[in-house]
């Protein structure tokens, strides 16, 4: 049985039988491409979205449980002006090989979104568990702690 969901502001029917994974969904029927796979287990933060106001794994989150409007990072960058977290990011060329962006971006919102001058402290918290292989990581930090600012570089 088909069922609605809201990503991004739009309203999409989604095939997917109710257990399959939202962020099987994202990616395979909604085609977006930004939230990544990486664990499969909630534990990288690749797969990261916003499900109302939370930062959410879609790995481990069935379709059917979805009820929030779902945001990916394409939705923040759809934004006009994009969200600032996306501008800080390219400013301060924070993606190497980019596949931990956009979790780090949407959990870094989240958190912004709450706290929106969230310290160092509260950055490196809040990231904690997505995780970045490629060494980027103190530009990630550098990009969300400019935007807790408000600055630029």
């Amino acid at each position: 049985m088909p069922q609605t969901i809201v990503v991004n502001g739009a309203p999409h029917e989604v095939a997917s039988s109710p257990d399959t994974p939202l962020l099987y969904v994202l990616r395979n029927e909604l085609y977006l491409n930004g939230p990544k796979f990486g664990c499969g287990l909630a534990q990288c933060g690749a797969c990261t979205v916003h499900l109302g106001n939370a930062a959410v794994r879609s790995c481990v989150i069935p379709v059917q449980a979805v009820t929030q409007p779902v945001t990916t990072v394409e939705g923040l960058a759809r934004r006009d002006p994009p969200h600032p977290l996306i501008s800080s990011f390219v400013r301060h060329q924070a993606a190497q090989c980019g596949y931990c962006i956009s979790g780090m971006i949407m959990t870094s919102s989240a958190l912004l979104d709450k706290t929106p001058h969230a310290t160092r402290d509260e950055i490196v918290a809040a990231l904690d568990g997505n995780l970045c292989r490629c060494g980027t990581h103190f530009r990630i930090l550098a990009a969300v702690e400019d935007a807790a600012k408000g600055g630029t570089v």
